[in-house]
């Protein structure tokens, strides 16, 4: 089938899901320090309090090798995702960074690395309307995330935010083989809403992933570029999306014009 065939199919298909994007489109952008989340966590695992003047040097270094060799793995498996759309886990990151799940510290550094995310996470005002109106229509609501986090950690923080009894079907990175733009990462996601890809609409904040992707597959794409990428995490990609919406709220418009 070729691109024009993909286009003209998608342009004439009733809309039946709308399926997002998690982080930087559900999710305000935020711009983050991606070697602290580390630093927290080796802290904990070594038992340095923050800034307390009462630590060894020698235990403050020892954190500060392990915070940078988690991140140089964690760098290479989304480096991976990037280029031959392999996913990963968090477990899987630590593991290969040497990290013992049974430390009798572990679940502190854990702890101190969710806090250190949570304020990163919060949902974006406009979700619960939209989602809410979507339903409205008939129009069943999806979301599809890269992610190393579980699929239960995300679902709290739906649950936290109150709108995870608006999701009808739900895929995260981590649970699959594949990350975004794979096309089995969208195939996926349609199975889990129960709507075929021509029918489903997707939304999200990089024309990679969330432009070029669903497209692979049929799917309208939806890109709302208002997320400052770091320029290691931009690909290249000839990717025109079908509509651009400004703010999550504009979706709706959109999809009623479809």
């Amino acid at each position: 089938m070729s691109a024009e065939t993909v286009r003209g199919t998608r342009a004439s298909a009733p809309v039946r899901a709308v399926i997002f994007d998690w982080g930087g489109t559900l999710t305000p952008w935020h711009e983050v320090d991606l070697p602290e989340q580390w630093r927290v966590f080796a802290r904990e695992v070594h038992g340095v309090p923050v800034d307390s003047p009462d630590v060894a040097e020698e235990d403050v270094a020892a954190a500060e090798r392990l915070a940078a060799q988690i991140l140089e793995v964690e760098s290479a498996a989304w480096r991976g995702g990037r280029e031959t759309h392999s996913s990963a886990t968090l477990e899987s990151v630590l593991d290969a960074a040497g990290i013992d799940p049974a430390h009798d510290r572990h679940h502190l550094a854990l702890a101190a690395y969710r806090r250190f995310w949570e304020p990163h996470t919060f949902t974006d005002p406009d979700v619960r309307p939209l989602w809410t109106a979507l339903h409205d229509r008939g129009i069943r609501v999806g979301v599809l995330s890269n992610t190393i986090w579980s699929r239960d950690y995300h679902r709290e923080i739906f649950e936290r935010d109150g709108v995870l009894d608006l999701i009808d079907g739900d895929v995260y990175s981590s649970e699959i083989d594949h990350v975004k733009p794979h096309p089995e990462a969208f195939r996926a996601v349609c199975d889990a809403v129960g709507i075929p890809p021509r029918e489903s609409v997707y939304v999200g904040d990089r024309l990679f992933e969330d432009v070029h992707g669903p497209q692979q597959v049929g799917m309208r794409a939806i890109w709302i570029p208002h997320s400052d990428l770091p320029e290691e995490q931009r690909v290249a990609v000839d990717a025109t999306p079908d509509a651009v919406a400004e703010r999550l709220g504009e979706v709706l418009d959109i999809v009623d014009r479809w």
